[in-house]
């Protein structure tokens, strides 16, 4: 199976182009289903002989080590398309991921913070010194334009039009996609690349918006620990991380009446579904609204104030 695997990482790299992260992510998901199968067995079990049953039993596995629905879902996944290279590579007669459900998904709204609790946490760098500069500016950009942490660290110089107020975002599978820059991310981007210091990338590379105080392209890592100083800072929510302000960016933008087609343009989503979710939040907020002002909604009536008749 090593072999096979191996084989599959060096297509998905060499003639679907996929992103390093993507590779990486297959090759850990795959790497976890054969060490798995070889304890089971008692040997490096060959491809052809991985039956459905073998794979049932390592989910099942899965779901017993306590693992997320949603991670199960991933590695049955990356077994379905790793099987599916190898049906048509003619090394396998069959699929024996594709009879496995998926484990029905968790229905988890995501973390978001209010526009009051953005508003604290875009306060809290100080930005009389550079690294507070570049820490607000960090804020204001991921906020303003949504975007994930991963897209945020890959920004060049580039990337940003200054009189359009628009950055160009490469995110997941390589798409590229225009994002809006407010004012005040615009006035912080500014601000900071006036005290950034000197670059000391590769000269091959692009020349980086975030750097660290070498001057050295900034990890999404950085920008995590970056953000936990702040929401110490703040007393603000500890589950907040850097795509918390994604989840906000989309949630405000539908709240405040945006179309959600927008805004799946505007996070990069593929699918629909996957920006549907921030529905829910707005739902909820809508019906709260709903709840507290109408003189017959069950919130009324709960507290006693329904009229009469």
């Amino acid at each position: 199976m090593q072999r096979e695997i191996a084989d599959f990482l060096r297509y998905l790299r060499v003639e679907r182009n996929a992103a390093a992260m993507t590779i990486k992510s297959y090759r850990e998901d795959l790497m976890a289903a054969a060490h798995f199968l070889e304890q089971l067995v008692g040997h490096p079990p060959p491809v052809e002989s991985i039956s459905s049953t073998l794979l049932r039993r390592y989910v099942a596995a899965l779901h017993e080590a306590g693992y997320a629905r949603s991670s199960v879902a991933r590695r049955l996944a990356s077994l379905r398309s790793f099987f599916r290279y190898l049906v048509r590579e003619g090394r396998v007669d069959s699929n024996p991921a594709k009879p496995l459900r998926n484990p029905r998904p968790e229905r988890r709204l995501p973390h978001f913070l209010t526009t009051e609790e953005i508003g604290r946490l875009l306060a809290a760098p100080d930005r009389t010194t550079p690294l507070g500069l570049r820490d607000a500016a960090i804020l204001e950009t991921l906020y303003s334009a949504g975007l994930r942490v991963s897209e945020l660290v890959a920004l060049d110089d580039t990337d940003i039009d200054w009189a359009a107020g628009l950055v160009r975002v490469r995110g997941k599978g390589r798409r590229e996609r225009l994002a809006p820059l407010g004012r005040f991310a615009l006035r912080a981007l500014r601000q900071w690349l006036a005290h950034r210091p000197a670059k000391t990338e590769r000269p091959t590379g692009g020349t980086p918006v975030f750097t660290n105080r070498f001057g050295r392209r900034l990890t999404t890592r950085s920008v995590g620990r970056m953000l936990e100083k702040y929401l110490a800072q703040t007393g603000l929510d500890q589950r907040t991380s850097p795509h918390t302000l994604r989840h906000s960016f989309a949630t405000h933008l539908l709240n405040a009446g945006a179309d959600i087609r927008s805004v799946q343009e505007l996070l990069g989503h593929k699918n629909l579904s996957t920006t549907q979710i921030y529905t829910h939040l707005s739902t909820s907020n809508l019906l709260a609204a709903y709840d507290k002002a109408h003189p017959r909604s069950a919130g009324q009536k709960r507290r006693g104030r329904a009229p009469a008749g």
